[in-house]
């Protein structure tokens, strides 16, 4: 059945309804919230009951905004929930550009996250049991796992690259631009490895700088991205803009590669975008809603919405069973755009690092 808009913020509501009585309850709940609710957590104290006072979405201005430093450090399990403290338990990683990583402790949700993806791949250019490979950071960070499970739940394997963001950033910072471009070298020759070993490989993640550099190779060898049997690409990373996405498609993937464009981290999953068309080539993202909520506020009041196709700062809500984070304003922003025959709520185009501290945060390394 196809939602309404208004229906579709009723199932908001409903749902964070139900995570807050779950989040909150003493007997199921994450220690951080509940500690927060009584009383007890030096961190964070509640001056109401969530359970009894937070009714919608709406609601959730009742917290304020969530402290990013809360999430740097731990111990960890104090965001889990207790009803789940006997699942195998991963902890992921933000990539540390801003100081001490967030972690964020997982049990399903990235496997979650990547099929609800997966039901927006377009299956000609992302066929089932087509083979995968990653290339983009791994490490600590949740995308080599996350995209492993995509390709398994969509029937295939995925061969991954090994890169460390971190190193790449401390080459930056050093100024050692020699070992930079030899450091991304030694990355395409692992994934020109891959694609000569007859895997059958014709579905991929890669961020923008990593697909530049793989196209860059391949044309020196006299192929190509379709040459090489890529059929579909999935891309992410702060280098996505519609003049890269134009460039990208007039001049070396051609009408044979779909891209699909995704905007997201650790705490939201992903925000998912149809392939840009001509002669905008916008890019417009959409989050996982109702489990995590992206909305673009004013600069100087976040509790206020910017009008739409104005420029805000993004902040991000996340409501699943494993983590309830309200209210994180992020590092980036962007123009809220209106919802769409098949998103029933606002997006988010043209999203950059925000202005507040692009200058002094290294973004987009690989």
């Amino acid at each position: 059945m196809t939602l309404t808009p208004a229906q579709a913020k009723e199932k908001l509501d409903a749902h964070v309804r139900e995570m807050v009585e779950w989040h909150f309850n003493p007997a199921t709940g994450s220690p951080f919230w509940v500690d927060a609710a009584a009383g007890k957590n030096p961190l964070c104290k509640l001056s109401f009951d969530p359970r009894k006072e937070v009714k919608c979405f709406d609601d959730l201005k009742k917290f304020g905004l969530f402290e990013d430093d809360w999430l740097r450090g731990g111990p960890v399990r104090r965001w889990l929930p207790k009803a789940l403290w006997n699942k195998p338990t991963y902890v992921f990683e933000t990539g540390g550009t801003t100081g001490i990583p967030k972690s964020r402790v997982v049990v399903d949700d990235f496997r979650i996250d990547y099929e609800m993806f997966s039901a927006t791949l377009p299956d000609k250019y992302f066929p089932k049991g087509a083979n995968w490979l990653m290339l983009g950071p791994s490490g600590p960070r949740r995308l080599r796992l996350a995209v492993e499970h995509l390709a398994q739940f969509r029937g295939g394997i995925s061969f991954c690259v090994d890169l460390d963001p971190r190193w790449v950033i401390k080459l930056i910072k050093k100024g050692w631009m020699e070992h930079l471009k030899a450091y991304q070298e030694h990355v395409i020759d692992q994934a020109m490895t891959i694609l000569s070993a007859g895997h059958e490989i014709k579905c991929a993640f890669m961020t923008p700088k990593l697909l530049d550099a793989l196209s860059g190779r391949l044309e020196k060898d006299g192929s190509s991205i379709a040459k090489a049997g890529i059929t579909g690409i999935f891309c992410g990373g702060t280098e996505m803009t519609s003049q890269w996405i134009r460039f990208a498609m007039e001049e070396y993937l051609g009408p044979e590669v779909y891209i699909a464009p995704t905007y997201g981290n650790t705490l939201m999953g992903l925000a998912a975008s149809d392939q840009p068309t001509p002669p905008e080539y916008k890019i417009c993202y959409y989050a996982p809603e109702p489990r995590a909520v992206a909305q673009c506020v004013d600069f100087d009041n976040p509790d206020k919405l910017v009008d739409y196709g104005k420029d805000g700062r993004v902040m991000l809500t996340t409501l699943t069973k494993e983590l309830f984070i309200p209210r994180f304003l992020e590092r980036d922003e962007g123009v809220r755009e209106k919802p769409s025959a098949k998103y029933l709520w606002d997006g988010v185009s043209g999203v950059k690092p925000y202005r507040g501290f692009a200058a002094t945060t290294v973004v987009g390394v690989y």
